[in-house]
Formats: structure tokens, C-alpha cells, sequence
């Protein structure tokens, strides 16, 4: 009996700091993999955007202008290529078309390790309510690109190519700061070109903005008032995957992989410890402890 009761403590401690070891290390190796970030890139392009008010000679408010031209989202959408965006409503109650263009694309585009925002606008045309003749703005090639690779810098980037004109003058358009076109009696545009914005994970370009004040008196209309925005690409890169490092951009390797380990296998390999060592190691020496204290404990019973 005596045997029985001094073995049963024992085996119990033993059980309970085999328990406590086992499942302190599994634990502590989950807490040690959840660094993994689940962040995916996304993209964006647009051809053209309005954000115009329409002030009618009868009405005493003003009729909005909001057009998007081939306006797209990744991952969810990928790309379109319309060529005309028209408004019902504003000429006299009779469609009216925004924009007119050979071509008119936009792409926007997501894997694991990249996101882009492309636009391509070319031979484009933009007209405003009471200016049914004369364009807004005329260009001959508008691009932007906005690309955003995990663990590489953004890069973004707009461009206008060739001829451009506004309210019918010829502009030449420079780096430098805004252009200015005022007509008599039609109104005045300011032009900002190229204007790129760029973070460590994100991305912006857009190839033309116009702010446009009209004050034709044709076709219903008193003035318009607002902003035209030509070709705009966005994008935010995916998350790195965990354990990845990104190469130098001078370096065509993709990911630096462990010395010694295999392609396919680089992913295991490890060297020297990790954060949970120290708390393995404890629960072993627990264990060790606990089977050598149940030993100096029996011999002393049987003694």
C-alpha cells in the first residue's frame, strides 16, 4: 500500500510537468509564426474624371457634372476601354457628350507580389455644357502608370505627348508650374501637369488637371465651374510574404534563401535558434526535474 501511495504523487507530477511541457511549446511557437501579414495590394485607373457644377440660366441651383470614364478596380475589375462618356440632361435637355477618344484604356492589375494602374488616353477631346463647338481640351497622347512591387520603392508616372489644346490656343506645357489659358467672353483654364505623389507602400499619378472656370451664356448655361482630371493611376503594394527579404534592385535574384539550403526547401531551413528556444529548453528541464525529484522520493520511502 505504501509503495502504491508514494509511486501514484510521483507518477502524477510527472504526468502534469510532461503535460506542461508539451503543451507550453506548441503555444509558444503559434504566438512565435503570427507575424505573417495577410495586407493585399490593390490598383486603381481612371481615363477621366469630372467634378464639375453646371449653373443653369432658368434654375436658380446648379446641375452637377460627375463623369468617370473608364474608372476600374483591382482586385476586383480589370480593365475597359469606352471611348465616349455622354450626360443626359444638361444641353438643353439633349445627351451630351464629355469626351470623345481613338483610344481610351485603362488597366488595373494584382498578383501576390505586385499591384499596377495603367492609363492610355490618345486623340482625346473633353467639351463642357454651353461649349458645343469649341473643346475644353484637345491631346494627342495623355499616359499614366502607377506600379507598387513588394519591397521595392513605388513608381509612379504621368506624361502628356504631343499637341495640346485649350479652348482652341495651342499650349506647350512644362515641368515647371501651371499653365494658364484665358479666352474673352468663354472663360479661363489652369493646367497642372504630371502630378506624382509617392509613399514606401503606395503610389499616384496623374497626367493632366484642369481647373476650369466657363462663362459661355450658350445653351442654357450661366458657368461652369470645377475640375477635369485626365488619366490617374493608383496602386499600394502587396505585403512582403513572411521570411522573405526583397533583392537589391540591381540584383535580378528574387529572395535571398539561407546558405546550404535547397531551392524548394529554403523555406525550412533554418539556422541557429529562434524565440522560443529559451521556453523548449525550460520545459525540458522541468520535466527532467520532476522525473529526478519522483526518483529521490521513492528511494527515500524505501528506505
Amino acid at each position: 500500500m505504501n509503495s502504491n501511495n508514494f509511486r501514484m504523487p510521483a507518477r502524477r507530477l510527472a504526468a502534469v510537468a510532461t503535460v506542461t511541457a508539451l503543451t507550453a511549446a506548441p503555444a509558444v511557437l503559434g504566438a512565435g509564426a503570427a507575424h505573417a501579414s495577410t495586407g493585399h495590394g490593390r490598383a486603381s485607373a481612371v481615363v477621366l474624371r469630372t467634378g464639375l457644377d453646371v449653373s443653369l440660366l432658368s434654375k436658380t441651383v446648379d446641375v452637377p457634372l460627375a463623369v468617370s470614364l473608364n474608372e476600374v478596380h483591382a482586385p476586383q475589375s480589370a480593365d475597359r476601354t469606352t471611348l465616349t462618356a455622354r450626360l443626359d440632361g444638361v444641353a438643353g435637355g439633349k445627351p451630351f457628350t464629355v469626351v470623345r477618344a481613338d483610344v481610351a484604356q485603362s488597366r488595373a492589375t494584382v498578383t501576390a507580389r505586385r499591384a499596377e494602374g495603367s492609363v492610355r488616353l490618345v486623340h482625346a477631346k473633353v467639351h463642357v455644357p454651353g461649349l458645343p463647338l469649341l473643346s475644353l481640351i484637345e491631346a494627342d497622347t495623355v499616359t499614366a502608370r502607377a506600379t507598387c512591387e513588394a519591397g521595392k520603392a513605388p513608381v509612379a508616372s504621368g506624361n502628356v505627348l504631343g499637341a495640346v489644346t485649350v479652348l482652341g490656343k495651342r499650349v506647350t506645357l512644362t515641368a515647371g508650374g501651371p499653365a494658364e489659358v484665358k479666352v474673352p467672353g468663354v472663360g479661363k483654364v489652369r493646367l497642372d501637369l504630371s502630378q506624382r505623389r509617392t509613399t514606401t507602400r503606395t503610389a499616384a499619378a496623374t497626367a493632366l488637371e484642369l481647373k476650369v472656370s466657363i462663362d459661355p451664356l450658350k445653351l442654357n448655361v450661366a458657368d461652369v465651374e470645377g475640375t477635369v482630371t485626365l488619366a490617374r493611376a493608383t496602386c499600394e503594394s502587396p505585403a512582403a510574404p513572411p521570411g522573405k527579404h526583397a533583392a537589391p534592385s540591381h540584383d535580378p535574384a528574387g529572395d535571398v534563401r539561407p546558405q546550404g539550403a535547397p531551392g524548394d526547401e529554403a523555406d525550412l531551413a533554418e539556422t541557429g535558434g529562434s524565440s522560443a528556444t529559451p521556453y523548449i529548453a525550460g520545459g525540458a528541464l522541468a520535466l527532467l526535474l520532476a522525473g529526478g525529484g519522483a526518483v529521490v522520493v521513492a528511494r527515500r520511502r524505501r528506505s
